[in-house]
């Protein structure tokens, strides 16, 4: 028997397979997780699910068809209605992948999410530290600048393998430096 909370609602979940499972399953406003097999309220069980990078999923094993459901998309699906056909991908906006309550999830197209990704503080953090990272690094300050210096000349007469040969790093840390995509911030 599951105790409905103020304010929460439950719909079910239906899905390729669902009617060859023993159990139905329901998920609520609230992001609670539940198995049944008439009523979810009385005859109901919350289940805690499983986590898959980060993402509360439930993983069932259905014939002829992948077990693992995310909640927070399946959720999306039943309770929150797509601005257009671009919106594909659904966010927590407050970050945290646990908190599936329905106000905390959007859908999104993909440069929102991405958008939404860049201001995680889990990525601001990260960012942070690599910047201010000192070891285990190929390449100095000193050094940095100068290859951007060569690189950004329009008359230089060395390529990007010599350049990288000198330095003794790969092609693709010399493109990723040219793009800013590594060193950035010098």
């Amino acid at each position: 028997m599951i105790k409905k909370l103020a304010g929460e609602t439950w719909k079910p979940l239906t899905f390729s397979g669902w009617r060859q499972l023993r159990n139905r399953y329901a998920v609520s406003s609230l992001g609670r997780i539940a198995s049944y097999k008439l009523d979810v309220l009385k005859d109901g069980k919350q289940l805690s699910g499983s986590l898959t990078t980060g993402y509360r999923t439930l993983n069932l094993h259905r014939p002829d068809n992948k077990g693992t459901l995310y909640i927070h998309r399946e959720m999306a699906h039943l309770f929150l209605k797509k601005p257009s056909p671009k919106h594909k991908y659904v966010i927590h906006r407050n970050h945290n992948k646990l908190d599936n309550n329905i106000k905390n999830l959007r859908w999104t197209t993909l440069k929102q999410m991405i958008d939404h990704q860049q201001g995680s503080p889990a990525k601001i953090a990260y960012k942070e530290k690599q910047a201010n990272r000192t070891e285990g690094l190929k390449l100095t300050a000193t050094q940095v600048k100068k290859i951007k210096t060569i690189l950004n000349n329009k008359n230089r007469n060395i390529t990007i393998k010599q350049l990288a040969k000198n330095y003794a790093v790969s092609e693709m840390t010399m493109y990723r430096i040219k793009s800013g995509e590594n060193w950035g911030r010098i």
